[in-house]
């Protein structure tokens, strides 16, 4: 974003204004002992082209690479308008719009943001928004917990992302809430409903269901969500918003469709950035509204009865006593919405159901050619989006440090967070991989595969005692 300086006779007309010889005493009520002084490891100013070199040299510093992996964060084509808006300044810089009078561009901006998700999700109510996907879990299971009123127990797949569970669970565990993981079937890599009998009678507050799970496998959302309902809970469905475009909404799971839908936007023009910043969104059914944390707008009318958009239901801590407030969250994702809302105006409804399926034929083209592979074969049987697990005759580790220096992402390592698969590997295709890329990674596979089985074991020299 530009930015102009003061020039030094805007720092004198200001000083001069406010009856203040210098910048220093304006500071002069704080003991010089406990001034810094000049910051010494600060090296000197550079040029903008300097900087613009220096600045291009650290990113090459990270590669470039053929990206095959997902688990959580995906590489899709963000058209360039979408940050050439979102940068402007009436954007970029924008903050809470706590002044309507002042704000009503990004109120309606965010107001239309939770128009397209509410749709998108098939829910009343959409928040605008969230830190990411987990937190946004997090959050969903207080108001789970918060609006079920006698129960505190939640029931948490293993198909849910391992890393989006550890957040929860950092964020709940001091709050008297039980998290009970329910296992996934070792065919198809869902839950499967039969298996919730155990659970039934035992008053659980909500079941999470994931859509696509963290495999890429679609769950049983219709069975599980009546299962819950039939037991007095609610239903968190975590999503992935692309995948929306093409699978039934969680608003239509089951009779009466979840409760609660969260998940994160990053799919939604938002670029992968090294790990962030990202942002989760929450829609609920209107029942639970009141229970919604982080900012509604609403759209209303002013006294000359024009439209006009607001902040509502604003039961933060920064407007009621921190002890009844929905959460604490300080800070809006507002630039990352913005950059969801233009992205989805401009794709429009067509060109998402377009870029999901996209994602998936790569993904069926992916694995159609790495189960080719002698060694390389397809764990779970059931259908998946734009991802699924391999496994693979060498370990994981092994043969994705190999991809890497053919310049390819080979996928995510689930070796440690599920070490019952084995050697199990997450691959993922999104609409921004080609033919070529696909048959560039079953090349590099194949012969990595095939040459670790050929070597022999390297030799282990015993030295005697002395």
């Amino acid at each position: 974003m530009p930015f102009i300086p003061h020039t030094d006779a805007d720092i004198k007309a200001m000083l001069k204004a406010i009856g203040v010889s210098s910048i220093e005493a304006l500071f002069d009520e704080i003991p010089a002992a406990l001034r810094s002084g000049k910051l010494s490891g600060v090296p000197e100013g550079l040029s903008e082209m300097q900087i613009a070199r220096l600045m291009q040299e650290r990113a090459n510093q990270d590669g470039t690479y053929v990206n095959f992996i997902g688990a959580g964060a995906y590489e899709h084509h963000i058209p360039a308008a979408v940050w050439e808006i979102t940068t402007r300044g009436e954007f970029y810089s924008a903050y809470t719009p706590y002044q309507a009078e002042a704000s009503q561009g990004t109120l309606q901006l965010l107001y239309e943001f939770q128009t397209m998700m509410a749709g998108l999700t098939a829910m009343d109510v959409s928040n605008t928004s969230l830190y990411d996907g987990a937190s946004a879990l997090a959050e969903a299971v207080l108001m789970a917990v918060r609006a079920h009123r006698k129960s505190r127990r939640i029931l948490m797949p293993a198909t849910v992302h391992p890393i989006y569970r550890k957040v929860v669970h950092t964020i709940v565990r001091n709050q008297n809430i039980e998290l009970i993981e329910l296992p996934h079937c070792t065919e198809g890599g869902h839950t499967i409903p039969e298996s919730l009998k155990s659970h039934e009678g035992r008053d659980p507050a909500a079941l999470v269901i994931p859509q696509p799970n963290f495999f890429g496998v679609l769950e049983e959302v219709d069975a599980l969500t009546d299962w819950a309902h039939a037991q007095g809970a609610f239903v968190i469905g975590l999503v992935n918003p692309m995948a929306l475009a093409l699978l039934k909404p969680p608003g239509e799971w089951g009779a009466k469709g979840a409760d609660i839908a969260v998940g994160e936007g990053q799919p939604l023009g938002v670029p992968l950035s090294s790990g962030g910043p990202y942002f989760g969104f929450m829609c609920c059914k209107e029942a639970l509204v009141r229970q919604m944390p982080g900012r509604l707008v609403g759209r209303t009318v002013d006294a000359h009865g024009k439209p006009g958009f607001t902040l509502t239901l604003q039961a933060r801590e920064q407007h009621i006593r921190r002890g009844r407030a929905t959460s604490n969250i300080c800070t809006n994702q507002g630039l990352l919405a913005t950059a969801a809302t233009i992205y989805m105006a401009l794709l429009g409804p067509e060109g998402l159901e377009r870029t999901a399926a996209q994602c998936h034929a790569n993904t069926h083209a992916l694995l159609d050619k790495l189960t080719a592979i002698k060694g390389v074969a397809k764990i779970f049987n059931r259908p998946v989006f734009h991802e699924a697990v391999l496994r693979l005759d060498i370990p994981v580790g092994d043969a994705l440090r190999a991809l890497e220096a053919q310049g390819i992402l080979g996928g995510f390592d689930l070796t440690d967070h599920y070490p019952e698969l084995g050697q199990a590997l997450l691959v993922c295709a999104t609409e921004t991989r080609t033919p070529e890329d696909i048959e560039q990674y079953a090349l590099h596979l194949e012969r990595i595969v095939g040459k670790r089985k050929l070597d022999p074991p390297r030799a282990v020299k015993v030295t005697p005692n002395a």
